[in-house]
């Protein structure tokens, strides 16, 4: 079963178009060989007046889906798409350096009535949805249990977002946070400190003013979950620790020097927290690149938390 992350573009329009009664195609791509720019699992809406939203591959594969979908939407069956090529023809179809791709293309009459809005709830609930496409069948449907690969079908679970929390609302996070944003991650600040952590300073970010570990314990903090620390005060920095090193957070990093971080493992130690626990933490934050300045270093936290999230998921 393939694992993503939901697409709330994706998702989103797919709901509003079907609630404004818009005939519409989901093309879904269900496996590649090769080379291919897009993942299994990767999906573009196509409304019938050639509308689209997402993407399947790139070139001339999504030019022939996109041309396809109107025959299938006319006749109202779904189709599976077979394209492949050799190496000197890959750039032109979108397949980066030759290879196959199929890619299941759908009707809306064949997917599950509320379908979307079912993935929606599960996303606003942070619980995960099981997709199912039969495509002998050619239907989509929610995944009611899990199954192994079958020729027949394509199964794909998709997840809530990966949820980053920032405790403080300093000059790194101002670069850290739309960067994070751009790459699929649903951001909070967390600061007490109201002069730092301002809507002025923040527009349109959910920010906490409670102590961290008052904000995180009513977080319902689990697996999809990350958490940095970037203010170098112990007082606001630790409390937040002391709550995410219980939790099962894919990622937990701090910035600082060697130095302070041996200072930070000392405090905590001795706060209760275990010599497992705080080897959990990457500190100091971020991918060694050689950053120096803040949108540097918010660049190489952020490579460390896709780093970690693609190895989780």
């Amino acid at each position: 079963m393939i694992t993503l992350e939901i697409d709330h573009e994706i998702i989103n329009t797919a709901s509003e178009w079907e609630r404004e009664g818009e005939k519409l195609a989901l093309a879904i791509v269900v496996k590649t060989w090769g080379s291919s720019p897009r993942q299994p699992g990767s999906m573009m809406l196509i409304r019938e007046d050639g509308h689209i939203v997402g993407s399947v591959s790139g070139g001339c594969v999504e030019g022939a889906v996109i041309v396809g979908s109107k025959k299938i939407l006319q006749e109202n069956q779904a189709e599976l798409m077979q394209f492949g090529v050799a190496d000197e023809d890959a750039w032109s179809v979108g397949l980066s350096c030759g290879g196959q791709i199929s890619v299941f293309v759908c009707p809306l009459s064949k997917i599950e009535p509320g379908l979307f809005q079912k993935a929606l709830k599960a996303q606003e609930n942070r619980l995960s949805v099981g997709i199912e496409c039969d495509l002998k069948q050619g239907t989509v449907c929610k995944l009611e249990n899990k199954f192994d690969s079958e020729d027949n079908f394509f199964r794909m679970q998709i997840i809530p977002k990966p949820r980053l929390f920032i405790v403080g609302a300093v000059h790194i996070s101002q670069h850290l946070i739309p960067m994070a944003q751009i790459s699929g991650f649903d951001v909070n600040v967390i600061d007490p400190r109201s002069h730092f952590a301002s809507s002025e300073r923040f527009p349109g970010i959910k920010i906490l003013t409670d102590w961290p570990d008052e904000a995180l314990k009513k977080e319902n903090l689990g697996e999809n979950d990350s958490l940095v620390t970037l203010t170098h005060d112990p007082k606001i920095d630790d409390p937040a620790l002391l709550i995410a090193l219980k939790k099962p957070l894919f990622c937990i990093s701090c910035l600082g020097s060697k130095k302070t971080h041996e200072k930070r493992k000392s405090r905590l130690i001795d706060q209760g927290i275990t010599e497992k626990e705080f080897n959990r933490i990457n500190g100091p934050a971020g991918l060694d690149i050689n950053a120096k300045t803040p949108a540097e270093i918010a660049v190489s936290i952020l490579s460390e938390l896709i780093k970690s999230w693609r190895g989780f998921i």
